[in-house]
Protein backbone atom coordinates (compact mmCIF):
# COMPACT_ATOMS: atom_id res chain seq x y z
CA UNK A 1 0.00 0.00 0.00
CA UNK A 2 1.65 3.54 -0.82
CA UNK A 3 1.84 5.39 1.68
CA UNK A 4 0.19 8.42 0.51
CA UNK A 5 -2.88 6.37 -0.58
CA UNK A 6 -2.95 5.08 2.97
CA UNK A 7 -2.38 8.71 4.83
CA UNK A 8 -5.39 9.70 2.65
CA UNK A 9 -7.20 7.08 4.08
CA UNK A 10 -6.90 7.34 7.34
CA UNK A 11 -7.57 11.01 6.99
CA UNK A 12 -11.13 10.30 5.01
CA UNK A 13 -11.71 7.92 7.70
CA UNK A 14 -10.62 10.14 10.62
CA UNK A 15 -13.17 12.92 9.55
CA UNK A 16 -16.37 10.39 8.66
CA UNK A 17 -15.86 8.67 12.05
CA UNK A 18 -16.10 12.63 13.78
CA UNK A 19 -18.99 13.26 11.33
CA UNK A 20 -20.88 9.96 12.73
CA UNK A 21 -20.49 10.77 16.01
CA UNK A 22 -22.01 14.54 15.86
CA UNK A 23 -25.07 12.86 14.15
CA UNK A 24 -25.44 9.44 16.10
CA UNK A 25 -28.74 11.02 17.15
CA UNK A 26 -30.90 10.53 13.88
CA UNK A 27 -29.45 7.08 13.50
CA UNK A 28 -32.48 4.53 14.62
CA UNK A 29 -35.15 6.79 12.47
CA UNK A 30 -32.61 7.01 9.08
CA UNK A 31 -31.79 3.00 9.67
CA UNK A 32 -35.32 2.56 9.29
CA UNK A 33 -35.70 4.79 6.41
CA UNK A 34 -33.06 2.36 4.70
CA UNK A 35 -34.34 -0.83 5.35
CA UNK A 36 -37.86 0.15 3.41
CA UNK A 37 -36.13 1.44 0.58
CA UNK A 38 -33.88 -1.77 1.06
CA UNK A 39 -37.23 -4.30 0.91
CA UNK A 40 -38.93 -2.54 -2.33
CA UNK A 41 -35.65 -3.02 -4.48
CA UNK A 42 -35.83 -6.47 -6.83
CA UNK A 43 -32.52 -7.90 -5.47
CA UNK A 44 -33.76 -8.07 -1.70
CA UNK A 45 -37.08 -9.63 -2.84
CA UNK A 46 -35.15 -12.62 -4.80
CA UNK A 47 -32.25 -13.16 -3.03
CA UNK A 48 -32.66 -16.59 -1.29
CA UNK A 49 -29.05 -15.94 1.20
CA UNK A 50 -28.24 -12.62 2.43
CA UNK A 51 -25.17 -12.18 4.52
CA UNK A 52 -25.65 -9.44 7.07
CA UNK A 53 -23.77 -7.35 9.54
CA UNK A 54 -24.23 -6.64 13.53
CA UNK A 55 -23.98 -3.13 13.71
CA UNK A 56 -21.63 -1.48 16.15
CA UNK A 57 -21.41 1.95 17.41
CA UNK A 58 -22.72 4.28 14.66
CA UNK A 59 -23.12 1.88 12.09
CA UNK A 60 -26.56 1.87 10.47
CA UNK A 61 -29.00 -0.67 12.11
CA UNK A 62 -30.34 -3.36 9.68
CA UNK A 63 -31.41 -5.74 12.06
CA UNK A 64 -35.37 -5.13 11.61
CA UNK A 65 -34.63 -6.71 7.55
CA UNK A 66 -32.27 -9.16 9.60
CA UNK A 67 -35.86 -10.26 11.51
CA UNK A 68 -37.61 -10.37 8.38
CA UNK A 69 -35.37 -12.27 6.31
CA UNK A 70 -35.63 -15.27 8.70
CA UNK A 71 -39.48 -14.87 9.00
CA UNK A 72 -39.09 -14.97 4.98
CA UNK A 73 -37.16 -18.40 5.31
CA UNK A 74 -34.15 -16.42 3.43
CA UNK A 75 -30.48 -18.06 4.59
CA UNK A 76 -29.59 -15.43 7.05
CA UNK A 77 -25.47 -15.68 7.32
CA UNK A 78 -23.29 -13.49 9.55
CA UNK A 79 -19.64 -13.02 9.64
CA UNK A 80 -17.25 -14.71 12.58
CA UNK A 81 -13.77 -14.04 13.24
CA UNK A 82 -11.54 -17.00 12.98
CA UNK A 83 -8.44 -15.72 15.06
CA UNK A 84 -6.11 -18.74 13.96
CA UNK A 85 -6.38 -18.06 10.20
CA UNK A 86 -7.10 -14.18 10.68
CA UNK A 87 -10.57 -14.04 8.54
CA UNK A 88 -13.91 -14.07 8.39
CA UNK A 89 -15.90 -16.52 7.40
CA UNK A 90 -20.00 -16.82 7.21
CA UNK A 91 -21.80 -18.67 9.82
CA UNK A 92 -25.53 -18.87 9.36
CA UNK A 93 -28.02 -17.89 12.03
CA UNK A 94 -31.48 -18.83 12.56
CA UNK A 95 -32.56 -17.07 15.68
CA UNK A 96 -31.22 -13.43 15.99
CA UNK A 97 -30.96 -13.74 20.16
CA UNK A 98 -29.47 -17.18 20.53
CA UNK A 99 -26.96 -18.19 18.03
CA UNK A 100 -24.89 -14.79 18.73
CA UNK A 101 -22.52 -14.17 21.13
CA UNK A 102 -19.57 -11.47 21.96
CA UNK A 103 -16.68 -12.08 19.48
CA UNK A 104 -13.57 -11.11 18.33
CA UNK A 105 -12.79 -6.73 18.64
CA UNK A 106 -15.94 -6.15 20.40
CA UNK A 107 -17.97 -7.82 17.41
CA UNK A 108 -21.15 -9.50 18.18
CA UNK A 109 -20.55 -12.59 15.95
CA UNK A 110 -22.65 -15.86 15.33
CA UNK A 111 -21.97 -18.66 17.85
CA UNK A 112 -19.20 -21.21 16.49
CA UNK A 113 -21.63 -23.93 16.60
CA UNK A 114 -23.44 -21.97 13.84
CA UNK A 115 -23.04 -23.59 10.55
CA UNK A 116 -21.34 -22.68 7.98
CA UNK A 117 -22.09 -20.91 4.80
CA UNK A 118 -20.18 -21.21 1.70
CA UNK A 119 -19.64 -17.35 0.69
CA UNK A 120 -20.39 -18.12 -2.90
CA UNK A 121 -23.88 -19.36 -2.03
CA UNK A 122 -24.49 -15.92 -1.22
CA UNK A 123 -27.09 -13.64 -3.40
CA UNK A 124 -26.29 -10.60 -1.35
CA UNK A 125 -24.05 -9.57 0.88
CA UNK A 126 -24.54 -6.10 3.09
CA UNK A 127 -21.65 -4.26 3.63
CA UNK A 128 -20.62 -2.18 6.52
CA UNK A 129 -17.89 0.54 5.87
CA UNK A 130 -16.72 3.86 7.07
CA UNK A 131 -17.57 5.52 4.18
CA UNK A 132 -18.47 5.08 0.27
CA UNK A 133 -18.33 7.02 -3.19
CA UNK A 134 -20.26 6.32 -5.52
CA UNK A 135 -18.27 4.11 -7.79
CA UNK A 136 -18.40 1.53 -5.28
CA UNK A 137 -15.27 2.23 -3.68
CA UNK A 138 -15.49 1.81 0.60
CA UNK A 139 -13.36 2.42 3.41
CA UNK A 140 -13.10 -0.19 5.69
CA UNK A 141 -11.80 -0.03 9.27
CA UNK A 142 -8.60 -0.41 7.14
CA UNK A 143 -7.38 -4.25 8.46
CA UNK A 144 -8.32 -5.71 4.41
CA UNK A 145 -11.14 -8.49 6.77
CA UNK A 146 -14.42 -7.51 4.57
CA UNK A 147 -12.32 -7.56 1.17
CA UNK A 148 -11.10 -10.28 1.82
CA UNK A 149 -14.20 -11.65 2.74
CA UNK A 150 -15.80 -10.09 -0.47
CA UNK A 151 -13.73 -11.34 -2.63
CA UNK A 152 -14.68 -14.83 -2.42
CA UNK A 153 -18.52 -13.75 -2.59
CA UNK A 154 -19.87 -13.76 -6.45
CA UNK A 155 -23.88 -12.58 -5.48
CA UNK A 156 -24.67 -8.85 -5.46
CA UNK A 157 -22.54 -6.75 -2.85
CA UNK A 158 -24.33 -3.47 -1.41
CA UNK A 159 -22.88 -1.03 0.87
CA UNK A 160 -24.99 0.29 3.77
CA UNK A 161 -24.13 3.75 4.74
CA UNK A 162 -25.72 7.20 6.25
CA UNK A 163 -25.98 9.96 3.50
CA UNK A 164 -22.87 11.54 5.26
CA UNK A 165 -20.51 8.76 4.85
CA UNK A 166 -21.08 9.46 1.21
CA UNK A 167 -17.75 11.31 -0.49
CA UNK A 168 -16.67 12.19 -3.81
CA UNK A 169 -13.70 9.71 -3.92
CA UNK A 170 -12.37 6.66 -1.73
CA UNK A 171 -8.97 5.78 -2.92
CA UNK A 172 -9.08 2.34 -4.29
CA UNK A 173 -6.40 -0.37 -4.92
CA UNK A 174 -6.14 -3.36 -6.76
CA UNK A 175 -6.71 -5.52 -3.14
CA UNK A 176 -9.92 -3.85 -2.63
CA UNK A 177 -13.18 -5.13 -3.96
CA UNK A 178 -15.64 -2.76 -5.66
CA UNK A 179 -19.12 -2.98 -4.93
CA UNK A 180 -22.50 -3.06 -6.93
CA UNK A 181 -24.91 -0.75 -5.34
CA UNK A 182 -24.83 1.72 -1.96
CA UNK A 183 -28.15 2.35 0.00
CA UNK A 184 -29.05 5.34 2.01
CA UNK A 185 -31.80 5.94 3.71
CA UNK A 186 -32.54 8.72 0.82
CA UNK A 187 -30.76 6.83 -1.89
CA UNK A 188 -30.33 3.16 -3.79
CA UNK A 189 -27.32 4.02 -6.13
CA UNK A 190 -26.36 1.06 -8.55
CA UNK A 191 -23.11 1.27 -9.58
CA UNK A 192 -22.32 1.26 -13.10
CA UNK A 193 -19.51 -0.87 -14.07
Amino acid sequence: MSPDILKLKSSIRNQLRAESKRRAANRAALSVRMCTLLEQQAIWQEAEAVLFYLPAGTEPDIAPLLTKALSEGKTVAIPRYVSEQNYYEARRIKDSEHDVVPGQFSMREPHPGCALVALNQLDLALVPGVGFDLNGCRLGRGQGYYDRLLAQVPGHKCGIAFDWQIVKEIPWEPHDIRLNSILTPTRWHIVVS
